[in-house]
């Protein structure tokens, strides 16, 4: 599970005491959430400040004590730690309900990005697993719509929900054919389909190189740099030397 904990996403600090209530006993099992409102996808990089500017709108906004979420997962499949394992979240509609199940919110949005990603179903499948082996949560799986008069967590959640949660099916790339060694090189190496260097006395009698052609080049090219350097290093012996008189001189 790709976990970015509170400090790593950058968390205010949560209101104490609300903000601190622990579970008074086992979860019945993992509620799922979407953001109810518009979302649009963005690099992973802008996920952070989000998930900050989410906790804003929940604690200044609502008036609540920290960001309502367990977790949130992104479409990057990151699983970011809102109130955690320990501490009664605030998202599924009212005390009871907060206190029988946690909340797993995945960033997508009534409008805009209304479907999760693979990567981030494969993130939340790992949320379940962590509420479930970390945590006390039993293997009850829903969404917020469950016991709460409200659409979320939308038709694409909810079915994929009742369907157990089931990790992506990854595509197996195809196998390309075996190749022995010396194929290989053949078919790669000694293929004639590379731009000779411009810098090359015979590029313009042969403008297309083999791949295997460019190593005597280079090799030639690497001495040449080398011969070039220990000159150079001469001269500046030489330049260190005539400066020591010079200085003895003065």
């Amino acid at each position: 599970m790709r976990l970015v904990t509170r400090a790593q996403w950058g968390a205010r600090a949560y209101r104490t005491p609300n903000g601190a209530t622990p579970y008074s006993r086992p979860r019945r099992g993992v509620k799922l959430h979407y953001l109810g409102t518009a979302y649009s996808d963005r690099p992973h990089d802008q996920c952070a400040a989000y998930v900050r500017q989410l906790q804003a709108q929940h604690m200044d906004g609502n008036g609540w004590s920290d960001v309502g979420y367990s977790f949130l997962i992104c479409t990057h499949g990151y699983v970011y730690e809102g109130r955690g394992l320990s501490r009664r979240n605030s998202a599924n509609g009212n005390t009871s309900l907060n206190e029988q199940d946690y909340a797993v919110c995945l960033l997508v949005g009534s409008s805009g990005l209304t479907k999760p990603t693979d990567a981030q179903l494969d993130g939340a499948r790992d949320a379940i697993d962590y509420c479930r082996t970390k945590g006390a949560a039993g293997t009850w799986l829903g969404g917020h719509r469950d016991g709460y008069a409200t659409t979320c967590p939308g038709d694409a959640i909810y079915a994929w929900a009742k369907q157990g949660a089931p990790r992506p099916k990854t595509t197996t790339p195809e196998k390309g054919p075996d190749m022995t060694d010396e194929q290989l090189f053949k078919a790669v190496w000694k293929r004639d389909a590379i731009p000779a260097p411009s810098t090359s006395k015979t590029a313009k009698t042969n403008p297309t190189w083999k791949a295997e052609s460019f190593l005597p080049e280079t090799y030639d090219q690497t001495n040449r740099i080398l011969d070039a350097l220990r000159e150079m290093a001469k001269d500046i012996a030489i330049l260190r030397a005539e400066v020591a008189k010079l200085k003895m001189g003065a």
